[in-house]
């Protein structure tokens, strides 16, 4: 018999966890070690894809895989501590396992560092898979069974998408409500605040299509 269990995957970065403040912290600490600028405000403005799609706008390419490992590696003294849950995350992933489910983070994030974050939230899911972007994202949704992805980025519907999973935007991020159904989300919510009532919902409908006939 198929697993039925209903598995859920969050984004990280704009959906369960506000990384600006850190990210913007880790950018201005690597231009001043590398006496390059990096407009730190402009660059958490756009946050969504890899580390290296924003770092080669300000090193040349040559040099962009080295940034990244010197990023990653001034990442967890700076940016850790310094970035806070959004605003519903705990209440979402906590809606997803009254319910009997599963949840996973699929993310773009490097793996280790989202798990670090993570960690010193409190916020456990049951499995974190990082360094997959857009329509890559699918490859974890699938591996898991996730029939529900939230994210809020347009990359994250196309990973929905792609995996034949229910597309669940927030418009946290750096995309538009109008951005986000236009890409081909299923259903957009101001913020993770009202997930758990679209959950229930979703389930209850769920259950009435799964009733048998009279």
């Amino acid at each position: 018999m198929a697993d039925m269990t209903l598995t859920v995957g969050f984004d990280l970065d704009m959906t369960l966890i506000d990384s600006r403040p850190g990210i913007r912290a880790c950018y201005l600490a690597l231009a001043e070690r590398t006496g390059t600028f990096i407009d730190a405000d402009l660059a958490v403005s756009r946050l969504g894809p890899p580390l290296v799609a924003e770092l080669v706008n300000w090193f040349p390419a040559e040099q962009v895989p080295a940034m990244a490992d010197l990023y990653r590696e001034m990442y967890p003294s700076i940016a850790i501590a310094a970035t806070p849950a959004m605003e519903g995350a705990r209440e979402a992933i906590a809606a997803v396992r009254a319910a009997g489910g599963r949840t996973m983070v699929v993310t773009a994030k490097y793996e280790p560092s989202a798990k670090l974050h993570l960690a010193h939230l409190g916020i456990e899911p049951d499995v974190v898979v990082g360094d997959l972007w857009a329509e890559r994202k699918a490859e974890a949704l699938c591996e898991h069974g996730a029939g529900v992805y939230v994210g809020d980025h347009v990359g994250d519907v196309r990973g929905a998408r792609t995996a034949r999973a229910l597309s669940v935007a927030v418009a946290t991020g750096p995309c538009t409500t109008d951005e986000l159904r236009a890409a081909g989300a299923d259903v957009v919510l101001d913020d993770l605040s009202a997930f758990p009532a679209w959950l229930a919902g979703y389930r209850e409908g769920e259950a009435g299509a799964e009733a048998p006939r009279a």
